[in-house]
């Protein structure tokens, strides 16, 4: 190891670049009790950049009422036009046509949906049942797909849910079909509340690849819980998956399911990723240094390992 880097040893059969999904301005910072400034939230993407991420999620297109964090959506994306002109994706979150319409008037070209494989979710976080939230996203991802918008879906509660517990595979991919089915260019698979372990990830991409979702339009989407993230992210690896969702710093959870830490932290996966030799385009340091400022912002130290063991360095 050397300037704060792993020592590089490649294994077999792992793809050799993988795209990270950066989630931590959006998903990070929507968990936030207090409101983080506009000026701060832009200052963060600017950062995350800057250290080379290229997916960036900005922010979230809901009624103010429902996610009070991200209300300055409309003043933060403008913001933001210096960063998507040198070529950064910042995909923002939707909820339905009202929110689309949002986005889209400030010249969003990658959007979000956010779905649910279990029932008991889908009513507490979009007061719908699985098959209403399909049928709202429908207009939403067929306009978008006919103004040639990029469209992610996430699906939540992919491997256990708190109120119905473990999440029959068959019940996920009939979800994640559905969404694949109504136009999305890439579905993210989320591990709500962290359960998820290794054979059960396989076992969901595999189920997901015979009934017809190729592994190229899947993202991974884990928390860490239980301590799982980065050995279900290797394994999702092992399948071929070069998508990975991550939120620097390791900010937020989910504001709906109280059992859920925070995210995958963008600094243990590229710590991991790099030791690996697969390639993400990512300056750890810069990295480090912006969630440690974020940190600072937010008034707590990052709960990521590896920030805390590289800015314990200095």
């Amino acid at each position: 190891m050397a300037d704060g880097l792993p020592m590089e040893v490649p294994a077999q059969d792992l793809p050799p670049r993988v795209r990270i999904h950066e989630v931590g301005a959006r998903d990070g910072l929507q968990n936030e009790k207090t409101v983080v400034p506009t000026e701060v939230k832009a200052e963060f993407v600017h950062r995350l950049a800057a250290a080379g991420l290229t997916t960036i999620e900005a922010t979230s297109f809901v009624h103010p009422k429902w996610v009070p964090q991200l209300a300055d959506a409309e003043q933060l994306f403008p913001q933001l036009a210096d960063v998507r002109s040198a070529g950064v994706a910042l995909p923002v979150l939707v909820p339905n046509e009202r929110g689309l319409d949002r986005a889209v008037a400030l010249g969003a070209r990658r959007i979000a949906v956010f779905g649910s494989a279990t029932e008991t979710f889908a009513r507490r976080n979009l007061n719908r049942t699985v098959d209403e939230s399909l049928a709202m996203f429908e207009p939403v991802v067929a306009r978008a797909r006919d103004d040639k918008v990029h469209v992610r879906g996430y699906l939540s509660m992919c491997f256990g849910d708190p109120w119905e517990g473990p999440v029959p595979v068959h019940q996920v991919v009939r979800v994640a079909k559905a969404l694949m089915d109504l136009g999305c260019d890439e579905l993210s698979l989320g591990d709500t509340i962290g359960v998820a372990t290794p054979g059960h990830v396989q076992a969901l991409l595999a189920q997901l690849n015979e009934e017809g979702v190729p592994t190229s339009a899947i993202g991974v989407h884990f928390h860490d819980t239980y301590g799982q993230a980065l050995a279900n992210t290797l394994a999702a690896l092992q399948h071929g998956v070069t998508t990975v969702d991550a939120s620097a710093g390791g900010l937020g959870g989910c504001p709906y399911a109280k059992s859920a830490t925070g995210n995958l932290a963008t600094e243990d996966l590229v710590w991991m990723l790099h030791g690996l030799g697969i390639e993400t385009g990512v300056d750890l340091g810069l990295l480090t240094a912006t969630s440690v400022w974020m940190a600072e912002r937010l008034g707590r130290p990052s709960p990521s390992r590896t920030v805390r063991a590289l800015s314990h360095k200095e």
